[in-house]
């Protein structure tokens, strides 16, 4: 098993983006990305798809995310043609609130791919024709831009890259009936948190929001996410306020309280729990 690297695709460092049509007439290797993702609309034909230990038939119009930590590659591939969207997960911090609460995308973008880096876990989202060949003229028109690299190129590859993850999303969102149950109660929780982790919310709140018990809701959290719905929420708000400790020159207090503690001893803590420095030491590492 391999590593593959980014910087074999692309050596800009300022835009750590990389776009291509994937041809594959051979088996793949078995490989692993080194701190990217790689978003794969497959256009055209089958394969098998290997991710760490299972397998799974792919075709025509199917779309998935593979994440960093999962080791993959295709086999007996039959005129398979696939496009390839390779990323820095933090490009997709630059996304609206709006997204970040869709079900849709928390499904495809954020579970799913870390989900199936310890389960087996078949289901993906798959496009119909004629949401395929939609996705196939952003994609021909992200991949010309790539190529030709005018003046604004970047600009506008991103701005296509975001409308393709809105698409994709609201496309997941409509098939959200044929998804695990589970599966879709979580995208509700954490779609539920997204939108109100800077608020006073109870664990019994993100319970309600995902029609589940609390128990259930621990239980569904542990199994996918290998955490709890809290330290998910107190990590949202922990990143907040290091944007903020990095950005403004707030009292660490009132950055607390803005982001949602309301006990600024009970900040640093946690803080220092998770960074390994208080937030003080934080602010002055910058």
């Amino acid at each position: 098993m391999n590593n593959v690297y980014l910087d074999w695709f692309t050596k800009d460092e300022q835009f750590p983006f990389f776009i291509q049509y994937g041809g594959h007439d051979d088996d793949l290797f078995l490989h692993k990305h080194f701190e990217f993702s790689e978003l794969v609309i497959v256009l055209n034909g089958n394969a098998t798809h290997i991710v760490n230990d299972e397998t799974y038939f792919i075709k025509k119009g199917n779309v998935f995310v593979i994440s960093g930590e999962a080791n993959h590659a295709y086999k007996d591939p039959h005129d398979f043609k696939i496009c390839n969207i390779m990323y820095k997960p933090e490009i997709l911090r630059s996304i609206g609130p709006d997204l970040r609460i869709s079900n849709g995308f928390q499904a495809l973008f954020v579970i799913e791919p870390f989900y199936r880096n310890f389960h087996s876990y078949k289901s993906m989202l798959n496009l119909s024709l004629p949401n395929l060949e939609y996705v196939s003229s952003l994609i021909s028109v992200m991949i010309d831009e790539y190529t030709e690299k005018h003046q604004g190129y970047q600009t506008m590859v991103l701005s296509r890259f975001m409308e393709l993850v809105v698409y994709l999303s609201r496309q997941y969102d409509s098939q959200e009936k044929s998804m695990p149950s589970n599966l879709m109660h979580l995208a509700n929780a954490i779609s539920f948190i997204e939108d109100h982790y800077l608020e006073p919310i109870t664990l019994e709140d993100i319970a309600d929001s995902s029609n589940v018990s609390v128990r259930h809701l621990n239980r569904i959290f542990q199994s996918y996410y290998q955490t709890t719905p809290m330290f998910y929420l107190i990590r949202l708000r922990l990143d907040r306020a290091c944007a903020l400790l990095k950005q403004t020159k707030l009292p660490i207090t009132t950055i607390s309280y803005q982001c949602g503690f309301n006990d600024s001893n009970y900040f640093t803590r946690q803080f220092s729990k998770v960074f390994g420095m208080s937030p003080k030491s934080y602010r002055l590492s910058q």
